[in-house]
C-alpha cells in the first residue's frame, strides 16, 4: 500500500490542453496522451474531430520524457501527428495490447491488471499497472468495436503516493473495481469533458462527465483530482466551469486541482 503521508503537493502536474499532462513520479517523467498539433480538423468514421486551441507548450519545451502513458492510439484527440512523432524519442510507451502491436518498437501493451516494473534513477522501482477502461456505455463487446481498446494506469512504489490515470473511461463500475484494488488514491488524473456524438451510442457519454468525475473521486477516496480531456476540442460538451460546479456540489472542491498550465 502507498505511503499516504507523502504530500501530493510534492508531485506537480503540468497540463497542456486536451488529455496531455506531465508529471514526475519516483524520479521518472511521465507524459499522458500526447497531443501537440495546431488547431485543425481530423476526419474520423463518425464525422470530424475539431481541435479548437493549441497546446500550452511544444514538445521541445517538455524536457526529458521517460514514459508515455497512452490510453489508446486510435483517435487523434489522444494521439495526434505531433504526438506520434514525439513517441520516437521516448524510451517507453505503455498502452493497450493492440496499440503495443501497432506502434512497434518502444511500445508495450498492458492487459487489464498487468504490471510492469520500471527502474527508478535513484534505485528501486515504480510499478505501472494497466487497469480497465471503457470508451462508451454498455458492455465491452458492445463498445470496443466502435471506439476500440482503452487502458488506464495505476502507479505505485515504495514510499510513493498512489496515482491513477483514467484514460478515456466512461464506466464508474470500473472505477469502483480499481478503487477496491488500489484505493485510497492520492492523485487521480481523470479524463472528463463529457464528449458525445449523436451518431455514436445514441449520443451517450463516451468519457466521464463532470458529475461522474466527482463521483469517481469519491469512489477512489482521491485526495487530489487533476482533470484533463475537457478543453481544446470541439466534441467536449463540458469544461472547467462544469467541473468546478460539480465538485462544489459534491463537497469536493478542495480536492480539485486544475494543474499547472503549460
Amino acid at each position: 500500500m502507498a505511503d499516504t503521508s507523502t504530500p501530493v503537493e510534492s508531485m506537480p502536474v503540468r497540463v497542456f490542453g486536451g488529455p496531455t499532462a506531465l508529471f514526475e513520479y519516483g524520479g521518472l517523467r511521465f507524459l499522458t496522451d500526447p497531443t501537440f498539433d495546431a488547431p485543425r480538423e481530423y476526419p474520423v468514421p463518425n464525422g470530424l474531430l475539431t481541435k479548437t486551441a493549441p497546446a500550452a507548450a511544444a514538445p521541445a519545451d517538455l524536457g526529458r520524457i521517460d514514459v508515455v502513458l497512452l490510453s489508446h492510439d486510435q483517435h487523434p484527440d489522444n494521439l495526434d501527428e505531433s504526438g506520434r512523432a514525439l513517441l520516437a524519442g521516448v524510451p517507453l510507451t505503455l498502452t493497450t495490447p493492440g496499440g503495443g502491436e501497432r506502434l512497434g518498437a518502444g511500445a508495450r501493451g498492458l492487459a487489464d491488471w498487468e504490471s510492469v516494473d520500471l527502474d527508478r534513477p535513484g534505485g528501486g522501482t515504480v510499478t505501472v499497472t494497466g487497469v480497465p477502461a471503457l470508451h462508451g456505455p454498455g458492455a465491452r463487446e458492445e463498445v470496443e468495436p466502435f471506439t476500440g481498446q482503452v487502458v488506464g494506469f495505476v502507479l505505485t512504489g515504495r514510499d510513493l503516493p498512489t496515482v491513477y490515470v483514467s484514460g478515456d473511461n466512461a464506466s464508474l463500475e470500473l472505477v469502483g473495481q480499481i478503487a477496491e484494488r488500489f484505493g485510497p488514491v492520492d492523485t487521480a488524473v481523470l479524463f472528463a469533458g463529457a464528449p458525445r456524438f449523436t451518431r455514436l451510442f445514441d449520443g451517450a457519454l463516451i468519457v466521464l462527465d463532470s458529475a461522474q468525475a466527482a463521483e469517481a473521486a469519491k469512489l477512489l477516496g482521491a485526495r487530489r483530482v487533476v482533470p484533463v480531456h475537457y478543453d481544446s476540442w470541439g466534441h467536449f460538451t463540458e469544461g472547467r466551469d462544469e467541473l468546478v460546479a460539480a465538485f462544489t456540489d459534491a463537497g469536493l472542491l478542495d480536492r480539485l486541482d486544475l494543474g499547472e498550465r503549460g
